[in-house]
């Protein structure tokens, strides 16, 4: 791997133009299981949930065996067979609405590599600027990690253990159809979530995996269950996959700024750990 070719990549940039259309809101909501009103225009969307927008569309002739798309382009190729998005920082200077035009800036903000008990790691830190109709809205940092697969006989870390004085708690069951309409909603065509068969023979994992990207919103859908002050910051960092071989759960608790997250596995470990700060 040429790190040095890699870090050539910093400094790149990419902007795309989106439009929050009401379907893909409304379509969330039913995969959350929540019971909203079908969404109008001048709707407030829910934090987290630019996430529906900007999707990446490859051609079917450009995607790689993990159905990502091939390596290169915007994001450095990193020829690593394990991808995951491993965590983000966001700050949220206003309200995003249905039916607002919105562009997304993104530039690629470092590269990095070092060594761990699973063997090499490089890290990608993108930066996204979203701009709606009223000025820029999210200030996102977004990592993805890469990642040489394990040893056929290595056993996993073992996870840190979860904390265990929740004031709030709610079990997910990550069945299938979670996965796979999540998914679909962000045109998400990585296999480790929904092919079983190339998730465990191929990548050597004992079940499909949970998206980051989900858990980190079900922590914030607790949160907004339970608190109803205006976030001004939020961040989630995964520490170890999260499977649909058993339920989990998406823990949290109160602090005088905000509130501590994290998603609890069916072992009692941490998977994933997140902030949230209110708004002044």
């Amino acid at each position: 791997m040429d790190l040095d070719h890699l870090k050539t990549w910093i400094g790149r940039t990419e902007t795309l133009s989106d439009r929050i259309t009401a379907f893909p809101v409304h379509a969330l909501s039913a995969t959350l299981d929540r019971d909203d009103p079908a969404p109008r225009e001048g709707d407030v969307l829910p934090l987290l949930w630019h996430w529906l927008y900007f999707l990446p569309v490859a051609r079917a002739s450009m995607t790689g065996p993990d159905g990502h798309p091939r390596r290169g382009g915007f994001l450095p190729p990193v020829e690593l067979p394990r991808r995951m998005w491993a965590g983000g920082r966001y700050l949220f200077a206003r309200d995003l609405h249905v039916g607002e035009a919105i562009t997304r800036r993104s530039t690629i903000l470092d590269v990095t590599a070092k060594t761990g008990r699973t063997g090499t790691l490089v890290f990608v830190k993108v930066g996204h600027e979203i701009v709606g109709e009223g000025g820029v809205a999210v200030f996102e940092e977004h990592d993805i990690v890469y990642r040489d697969l394990p040893p056929p006989d290595a056993e996993p870390p073992a996870p840190l253990a979860a904390p265990t004085d929740a004031a709030w708690r709610q079990t997910i069951v990550p069945d299938d159809v979670l996965l796979f309409r999540y998914s679909a909603l962000t045109f998400n065509g990585h296999r480790i979530h929904y092919d079983r068969r190339y998730v465990t023979q191929d990548e050597g994992y004992p079940g499909l995996i949970v998206h980051g990207p989900l858990i980190a919103t079900l922590l914030m859908e607790l949160y907004r269950r339970h608190d109803a002050h205006a976030l001004a910051a939020f961040s989630f960092r995964a520490l170890s996959p999260t499977f649909d071989i058993a339920p989990f759960v998406v823990a949290g608790k109160p602090t005088p700024s905000g509130a501590t997250l994290w998603a609890e596995g069916g072992d009692g470990g941490l998977r994933m750990q997140a902030t949230a700060e209110w708004r002044a």
